[in-house]
């Protein structure tokens, strides 16, 4: 009674008092250490009820039990299903419930599958212990299949179950699957269950179906909470409707409901992803005002933001305020530097990481060879690539392949690239071919265009992408017929090529701008200081590079279309309406060209203003989107980071 009541000072004083002890003192001592989350006790206790020869219960070992599942001891748990087939437990559906939970929650899917086979009668406790073990070690397609059983030998369908095969709809996005379970819910009356509409909730929101995740988050706000908010933001999150996650969080603080550390992770990330500094900014406050700031998860987000929206110091000194950054925030950092084209600071962090014996993963190769592939790193990032397997235990995927085949092409070694891609073990995807074709433009090799072209076509048929990029191969060598042939493909294909265009965020308005833009009200007096910053770079060295423009046209047009690209008609406009000193930061939906490049790095020493530009997606649109970021600085700032024996520079040379 003490213990179920929460009284367990009383609990412990009364048993400790007791003269004379029996089987049920003894488990119910077990059983409230083990409610009580004093997990340690729980099984110390039942240690000390075996030396004084006590006979052991299905009671108190399934209380044990769920103890050593809370404790991940593997060990004590394996000895304790020896205890239970010694005793003749071993089929009580209480305890082959329980010991399949402790398997499951201690990584051990196997043997839960043993224990669970073996029961001669599963009950809806062992069947939801079950499926709850497959969904926490990842095994999502077993949990459907398992819940499908549990319908066909009519086992009892209760709100745990169905909490559990939803979350594995969840991580499948089977949201047809999931919505069978949903009328189901609706039949037996559990859609009002705070956990059941938390579940519902982040099972619509994972699928991108926003309207249902909204209709079941709005169906009773009275259950609503943190969890329920966070499914809906993140939601929204992913679906990129930032200002929809931003609205949600408003209602979250309207209803008086205190954020946690995932709310705050998802509204950052939705700010890296398009680069919304502002916003970024107020949320990194939201995070010092509620006591996050030590979340080493929250730090990361607030690293990767601060980084993809080019301020590379910010990244660097939230970094070094993390007093224990764990494996996600090293990964991060690798991450920002080979962002910024930093790949020996990408190295000598990932050597700090390994330094302070922490595991690299998938995620830290992609951005470790990214930030070599950048710098030109070729020798470290084949010698970091051919390590991943044998000294770190990391099986390279499609995506460390694609990111050797850039590593090479930049590197202009496309022989080597070419024989790398016939030795791998599986055909390179979108973005591997897209790399290796790009780089082949680089570099004028015209024959391994036409294959890398060839294959990107088969595999993306409806994308302009690769025509686009061999077109511009042709143009470049003048073989006008050959450039109007693929345009032409182009057009009887119905295919789209993507217009490009800039934009920038002041106050609370996004100002969109195309190539020769006349559209923006403030025109005229953009385009007088286009020209006025023309002249002023001209006097400093800018030479306009018109062999970018791979348009059959004289140079004079070709410099006026290059001085009338959408990004620096974009910094033109920000030079006039932000405020002196505040960075400019320009988002672009294609590459930035080497011209304005140069440019840009021009008009930044002679504003003395930093400009930011960054690209959301790659020019072929074939794979997710992958960010590129540069800044100009009108004078190199330099930095130290804690650890770091270099100096680093904050200044991207190329993309």
């Amino acid at each position: 009674m003490y213990s179920k009541c929460g009284e367990f000072g009383y609990t412990i004083k009364l048993f400790d008092r007791m003269s004379d002890r029996n089987t049920v003192s003894w488990a119910a001592m077990i059983t409230g250490f083990s409610h009580n989350l004093r997990f340690r006790e729980a099984v110390n206790t039942f240690c000390q009820m075996r030396v004084e020869g006590e006979i052991t219960t299905q009671f108190a070992l399934s209380s044990v039990l769920q103890a050593c599942a809370s404790l991940g001891s593997i060990q004590f748990g394996s000895q304790l299903h020896c205890l239970v087939v010694k005793c003749g437990f071993c089929f009580e559906l209480f305890v082959g419930s329980n010991l399949t939970d402790m398997y499951s929650k201690c990584g051990k899917v196997l043997d839960a599958c043993k224990v669970f086979e073996e029961m001669p009668c599963k009950d809806e406790v062992l069947w939801t212990s079950m499926i709850d073990g497959y969904v926490k070690n990842g095994v999502f397609e077993k949990a459907l299949i398992a819940y499908k059983k549990m319908v066909i030998d009519n086992v009892f369908i209760d709100q745990h179950v169905l909490c559990s095969t939803l979350s594995a709809c969840s991580a499948l996005k089977a949201s047809s699957f999931a919505k069978s379970l949903h009328s189901i819910i609706v039949k037996f009356g559990f859609e009002h269950e705070s956990f059941i509409g938390n579940a519902l909730t982040d099972m619509y929101s994972k699928s991108g179906d926003m309207v249902s995740a909204s209709n079941v988050f709005h169906i009773d706000s009275g259950c609503r909470n943190i969890v329920s908010f966070t499914a809906i933001i993140d939601g929204y999150v992913e679906m990129d409707q930032i200002e929809k996650a931003i609205s949600a969080f408003v209602d979250l603080q309207r209803w008086g409901i205190e954020p946690n550390e995932y709310t705050f992770s998802s509204l950052i990330k939705a700010c890296s992803n398009h680069a919304k500094i502002e916003h970024g900014g107020q949320f990194h406050g939201q995070v010092i005002k509620f006591n996050f700031v030590r979340d080493p998860f929250v730090c990361s987000t607030l690293v990767d933001m601060y980084g993809k929206c080019g301020l590379l110091d910010h990244s660097i000194q939230l970094f070094d305020e993390i007093e224990n950054p764990n494996d996600i925030a090293y990964n991060t950092l690798v991450g920002v530097f080979a962002l910024h084209g930093l790949g020996k600071n990408a190295v000598e962090t990932f050597n700090w990481m390994i330094h302070r014996g922490l595991k690299p993963n998938a995620v830290t190769f992609i951005n470790l060879l990214k930030g070599c592939s950048h710098t030109g790193m070729v020798a470290d990032g084949l010698n970091y690539f051919y390590s991943m397997d044998k000294i770190y235990g990391v099986v390279p995927r499609e995506e460390h392949y694609s990111c050797v085949i850039d590593l090479l092409g930049r590197a202009g070694k496309l022989k080597e690239a070419e024989d790398f891609i016939n030795s791998m073990p599986f055909e390179p995807d979108a973005f591997g071919w897209c790399s290796f074709l790009g780089s082949c433009k680089i570099h004028g090799d015209k024959e391994r265009a036409k294959v890398a072209a060839n294959r990107l076509m088969k595999l993306e048929p409806e994308n302009s992408g690769a025509h686009v990029l061999l077109s511009n191969i042709y143009a470049k060598e003048g073989q006008w017929e050959d450039v109007r042939s693929l345009r032409k493909m182009i057009r009887d294909g119905n295919m789209k090529k993507l217009p490009g265009y800039s934009w920038v965020d002041i106050g609370n308005k996004t100002h969109v701008f195309g190539v020769e833009d006349s559209s923006h009200p403030q025109m005229r007096e953009i385009y007088e200081k286009l020209d006025s910053l023309l002249d002023q770079i001209k006097q400093i060295g800018y030479v306009p590079r018109t062999e970018t423009v791979l348009i059959d046209m004289d140079d004079t047009l070709k410099e006026k279309l290059l001085h009338n690209h959408s990004e620096r008609i974009a910094v033109a406009y920000s030079l006039i309406a932000m405020p002196t000193g505040k960075p400019i930061i320009v988002k672009k939906n294609l590459r930035v060209c080497e011209d304005c490049h140069s440019a840009l790095k021009y008009i930044s020493k002679v504003t003395g203003r930093n400009i930011i530009v960054r690209d959301i997606s790659r020019l072929t649109e074939l794979i997710n989107p992958i960010s590129c970021c540069f800044t100009f600085k009108p004078a190199l700032a330099q930095s130290t980071l804690r650890g770091f024996s270099d100096e680093f520079w904050g200044v991207t040379m190329r993309c």
